[in-house]
């Protein structure tokens, strides 16, 4: 199978996927519970390995995400440090 072909065949399943999602949805009483969000595109997990590698994928994002919600921080105090400072130094040189 080429990769042209293997995509059209990726992609006709996910149509069908939504197509069947969307029917089920229209089929739904509105006093239903909510349906759980769902990624058509993600490609499920077929073995412990897989289970395993997205949640260390997991669990290094969200390390990721906050080391840079500290570094944005570390940023906003530099940043507040430095406005301070030329305050100060505007204030003498008005004073002058």
């Amino acid at each position: 199978m080429d990769a042209v072909t293997a995509a059209k065949a990726r992609i006709d399943r996910a149509l069908a996927d939504l197509e069947r999602k969307v029917l089920e949805l229209k089929a739904r009483p509105a006093s239903a519970p909510p349906i759980a969000d769902d990624d058509l595109f993600a490609p499920r997990p077929s073995n412990a390995a897989d289970l395993a590698r997205i949640a260390e994928l997991e669990e290094v994002g969200e390390e990721t995400a906050q080391a840079l919600a500290l570094a944005a921080d570390a940023v906003r105090e530099v940043l507040a440090q430095q406005q301070a400072a030329s305050q100060q130094a505007a204030g003498r040189e008005e004073a002058n």
